[in-house]
């Protein structure tokens, strides 16, 4: 009697699917079921083949990074353009509010559409020729970093053909100094000024000046040492021009010791009138 064909022969091990999904040389592969579903291991190589290699994760890494710092340096850019710019000091004019080589931040909303105040310790562009000029560095084969940084806001400006004082007098102030007490007066009201250097007692510096519209009065807050607004009354009567004034110090940022808020000193100038101007 001839032998019996099995309905469901034994599988043998070459009908199984190799690893990279195609069919052993001795066996059809398997079957799709009768409902058409496709078993899990198909559906899982079908995936695998749409979907394509995976993406190499270092360059996926470097992307996010290249797109991190692209949108931090917009936004400082955007910051330094509108809102906030850095300096640092390179005189000791300013001591002891400000020290040598301290880096402060100023805000370029003061003045316009903020007015500026008394006591405000502000950053002016020299157009009235105060500093002597300046001999142009050779440029060097890294020059352009610090120019990039520089540019977007990330390192302080340090372009000496900038001052930093403090305003005394504002537009229609009648500023002068000095009464018995070695003390200048704004609007006939004697000032205490708190914020001048302790260190040395102010020469006395005799003038007599009225601030016309468009213009401040400056001075130092290390008046022995500060070739300020009373220095050069021969050129623009020793006024700084508002429009000059690039905005108002607001912090030290660096070093870390040294970070504060700067103070325009409110209390020094809270009785004193207006000025004629009605400012």
């Amino acid at each position: 009697m001839p032998d019996r064909v099995p309905e469901n022969p034994e599988r043998h091990d070459d009908d199984a699917r190799l690893l990279d999904g195609t069919a052993s040389a001795g066996g059809a592969g398997h079957a799709v079921p009768h409902d058409g579903a496709v078993p899990e291991d198909d559906a899982a190589t079908t995936t695998e083949e749409e979907t394509g290699p995976r993406p190499n994760v270092f360059l996926v890494w470097l992307k996010e990074i290249v797109t991190v710092v692209a949108i931090a340096l917009v936004l400082s850019f955007l910051l330094k353009t509108f809102l906030f710019r850095a300096f640092y000091i390179p005189s000791e004019s300013m001591e002891s509010t400000l020290d040598v080589n301290d880096r402060i931040f100023i805000n370029l909303l003061v003045p316009g559409p903020f007015d500026l105040q008394h006591g405000d310790v502000v950053v002016f562009k020299d157009t009235q020729g105060w500093l002597a000029p300046t001999e142009k560095k050779p440029a060097g084969p890294m020059d352009w970093v610090g120019d990039s940084l520089e540019f977007v806001g990330l390192m302080a400006d340090d372009n000496e053909q900038h001052l930093v004082k403090r305003v005394i007098g504002l537009p229609g102030d009648h500023v002068t100094c000095c009464d018995a007490g070695g003390r200048l007066s704004i609007n006939g009201v004697p000032l205490d000024e708190t914020y001048i250097n302790p260190a040395e007692t102010p020469r006395p510096e005799q003038f007599d000046i009225v601030v016309p519209e468009g213009k401040v009065w400056v001075m130092g807050d290390n008046r022995n040492h500060s070739a300020d607004s009373r220095s050069h009354q021969e050129m623009n009567g020793g006024f700084v021009n508002i429009e000059d004034v690039e905005g108002k110090a607001t912090v030290i940022a660096w070093p870390v010791n040294r970070w504060t808020v700067l103070d325009n000193y409110p209390d020094v100038f809270k009785n004193v009138p207006a000025g004629a101007s009605g400012k």
